[in-house]
This record gives structure tokens, sequence and C-alpha cells, in this order.
């Protein structure tokens, strides 16, 4: 989808591009020849795509008084460095690009899960007391414990203390789910099944926040449990995940107790890498019967 999208920008720009070239040829006034040319120089070099570790990125600056150093800044982070100007404004592909990742991120937090990626997985679907969007946003107590509805859901379709639990949540990011899924979930089964470790009933927690493992826990008191949760997206990455692990979780809990692999994407932590690494901590914390500050990784 993000190369599809940056296709289209790439389109919206030549067509531009070719607009600004058309309108200086038909007046030949000097600020349309310089505009047409600083357009040429907006879209130089773009029929390979934007990549965040690619050199070209440095290439919409002209003339940088420290090459090398900017050149170790753009590989060392995927943000908007460097991005240069046209007059006032950023240039014109910047801007768009800007825009694609801040409606992707309202997107992420707004959208749901795919739900034939939930069927896929046989994963049914428990709610918080969120109620809706606004009030998750507004008040994060909401979509840390479960309905009335999804507690009976539990006590009737969950195995009880099981040694590990798998719970995925939508968190602040629908998308992250969707897109990280397919590959930590099997990741995780196959590395928990390596460890000789059995798995209770997983399923989906629509509107959770982190803390809706300790509801969680109380309710089915499993040895560990694991929460893939979609992250708050940004303007790098809408489809971040974090993985987040406790040792008996129940409430009352502190944060220092919780173990948490973050930034799980394709441009990140590799999703499949990142279930495998999960599996390997689940069975620590089994061993030391201990998660977070507590457990020696």
């Amino acid at each position: 989808m993000e190369q599809q999208l940056d296709m289209l920008v790439d389109k919206v720009v030549a067509e531009l591009q070719k607009k600004l070239t058309e309108m200086a040829r038909q007046t030949g006034h000097p600020k349309e020849q310089k505009h047409d040319e600083a357009a040429a120089h907006e879209t130089a070099g773009e029929e390979q795509p934007v990549v965040a570790e690619e050199p070209v990125r440095m290439a919409q600056v002209p003339h940088p008084k420290w090459q090398e150093g900017l050149v170790e800044l753009l590989d060392s982070t995927p943000a908007r460095i460097g991005v240069w100007r046209t007059g006032v404004r950023p240039l014109t592909k910047t801007m768009l690009q800007l825009r694609r990742d801040h409606a992707a991120a309202v997107d992420a937090v707004y959208g749901e899960v795919s739900q034939p990626l939930l069927d896929e997985f046989s994963l049914f679907t428990v709610e918080t007391q969120y109620d809706n969007t606004e009030n998750y946003l507004k008040r994060p107590d909401m979509g840390r414990i479960l309905n009335d509805e999804g507690v009976r859901l539990l006590q009737e379709r969950c195995q009880k203390r099981p040694q590990v639990q798998i719970v995925v949540s939508d968190g602040l990011s629908a998308s992250a789910v969707d897109a990280n899924l397919r590959d930590v979930l099997p990741s995780l089964m196959d590395s928990l099944k390596s460890y000789g470790l059995t798995c209770g009933t997983s399923f989906f927690v629509k509107g959770g926040r982190v803390a809706s493992m300790d509801h969680i826990g109380e309710l089915l008191q499993p040895e560990v449990l694991v929460l893939l949760i979609g992250e708050r997206p940004g303007l790098v990455t809408a489809h971040s995940m974090s993985a987040y692990m406790c040792y008996r979780p129940r409430k009352g809990m502190v944060e220092s107790e919780r173990t948490v692999i973050s930034n799980i994407h394709r441009q990140g932590t590799s999703p499949i890498e990142a279930g495998a690494h999960i599996g390997t901590i689940l069975s620590k914390m089994l061993e030391q019967k201990a998660s977070g500050v507590k457990l020696v990784l």
C-alpha cells in the first residue's frame, strides 16, 4: 500500500512539473523559469522509490556544507531530515508524503482490524468498556477493563490457568495488527512449541489498552501472558506493533513488572524475528518466575 501511494505521489509531482514547464515555455517569465528549475530539481532522480536508508534522499539539499555528516545523519534515521524547500514552503513531494503519512496515522487509529484476518487465526472478539473511539482516546481507563459481555465470553470459551495466554488487540493502530499478525503469530506459536510450552485460547480485544492484560489475568489466571497490540502511529510508520509480556498478570501491577518488545514492523524489528524472540522471553519468565525489571535476559 505504501509503495502504491509513493507511486501516486510521484505521478502527481510529475504532472505538476509538466504543467510548470508548459507555463514557463508559454510565458518565458524568468521567475517561472526559476520555479521550473526548482521543480525539476525536486523531482530529479525520483524514478526509484524513496527509501529511508537510501543516500538519494540528500539529493534534495543543494550543495550541503557538510555532505558526509548529512549522509551519516540520513543513514541513521528514517526521520524527515534535509528535505529542503522551494521558497518558504517544503517541496511539493515532501508535503504530499507528509499528508499521506498523517492520513495513514489517522486511519490506523480510527480503523478496524480485518475480520477475515481474525477468522484466519480463529480469534473471537471481546470488547473493553471504551464504547467508541473518542472515549478510547480521552478515557484510557475505559480500555483497561473488559465489558460484561467480554467477561462472560472469556469465562465460557477460554481455557483457565493456561501456561501461556496470547491476546491480540488493536490498541492505537488497527493497521499494525493487519500488517504484522500473519508473521508474528505463527512465528510465536512455533517458538512456544520448540520450548515445549502450551498455549491457552487466543482471542482479540477491541479497544484494548496495555493494562487490559491485568483484568484478563485476573479472569484466566495464566502463568504468563503476551499482549500483541498496535502502537501509537507516527509519521514514519503507522504499522508498528508492541508485545507486552507479564508473569502472572493481575490487577494493581506496575509498569516495571512488564517486559516489552516494541517497534515490530517491516522497517523496525522484523515481525518473524519478534515472534521467535517473544517465545524465548516467555520461556525465561516461566523459568525465573519473573517479568519486567526482575527478569534476567
